[in-house]
């Protein structure tokens, strides 16, 4: 049986083996404005207030994990003291990849592991847009091991860390994914935590060239056409045909970036019944027609 999240992270190609160490004590502040970049948290000790643009300001606790899939405006800060308005803070370097906030003359109350993941698709954005804007997972026993082997890899000095750490935070990234399903307001790991839309889910990524109609989806669910529509619009944050088309775009432009196959093979791959519906179905979401968008991909 397909496996729809399995398949969004093999085609995401996550790398989250940039990270660093930040300690903080007292009042501390920092803010980031970035272009996009999936930013990470995963908070070993103490408490950290989020606060991302356009969104309520966020509590992380010792064991949680954040991902910020497409990160630009946000900041954190110290729960236990303020800095004045305006004030930021500038984290020092104490060791090898470790930072310290605030008062370097007490102990730490803060100790988190942040960083950055890099995507390896090309086309991580189409990707990212089935994800939440936010990701928290918290209280998840398995989640907080990992956040503690990967803390410990990244402060030693072991053999084949390099080779471990990668492996390990891909390994963190997809257990963040599975568990905080539940908990996301709408998008694909909403929608596999809900049986019925899970089950429509999976035969679109298990048969994207099946004719998929509401109505069939809906029997898949074991609902009334009109019940499914609602519940899956709801959970994932698109109608089923939005989806359908978008998934089959997903794989489109990994086939196109590949370059083994011809427009008209990838048409038939997808579920379109010839080249020219796919081609203008291709060029109406991407902007393009698919062998503009292959030469692109080849050239860069």
């Amino acid at each position: 049986m397909t496996d729809p999240l399995a398949q969004v992270v093999s085609l995401l190609q996550p790398d989250l083996s940039y990270a660093k160490f930040i300690e903080g004590a007292g009042a501390w502040r920092v803010r980031r404005s970035e272009q996009g970049r999936p930013f990470f948290c995963a908070l070993l000790e103490g408490t950290v207030c989020l606060e991302v643009h356009g969104r309520e300001p966020l509590i992380v606790q010792k064991g949680d994990f954040v991902l910020i899939p497409a990160a630009y405006d946000f900041s954190s800060s110290s729960t236990t003291a303020e800095l004045a308005v305006g004030v930021d803070s500038i984290p020092v370097e104490i060791g090898s990849n470790v930072f310290r906030l605030g008062d370097p003359h007490v102990d730490p109350e803060v100790r988190m592991l942040i960083g950055y993941c890099a995507f390896g698709s090309s086309d991580a954005a189409l990707l990212v847009t089935l994800l939440p804007a936010l990701l928290h997972a918290r209280g998840e026993e398995r989640l907080t091991t990992l956040v503690q082997l990967a803390a410990q890899e990244s402060r030693g000095d072991r053999p084949a860390r390099d080779a471990i750490l990668p492996r390990l935070m891909e390994v963190l990234f997809i257990e963040a994914l599975r568990s905080s399903g539940p908990h996301c307001p709408c998008g694909i790991l909403r929608g596999l935590g809900d049986d019925r839309v899970a089950a429509a889910i999976r035969n679109i990524h298990e048969q994207p060239t099946v004719s998929w109609t509401v109505a069939n989806l809906a029997r898949v669910a074991g609902m009334s056409r009109s019940a499914f529509f609602d519940r899956f619009r709801r959970t994932v944050g698109m109608a089923p045909m939005e989806y359908l088309l978008h998934w089959r775009m997903v794989l489109a432009k990994d086939l196109l970036r590949l370059r083994k196959t011809s427009v008209a093979e990838i048409a038939h791959r997808v579920g379109y019944g010839s080249a020219s519906t796919f081609s203008v179905a291709f060029a109406r979401h991407v902007g393009m027609p698919p062998s503009i968008y292959a030469r692109q991909r080849l050239a860069g």
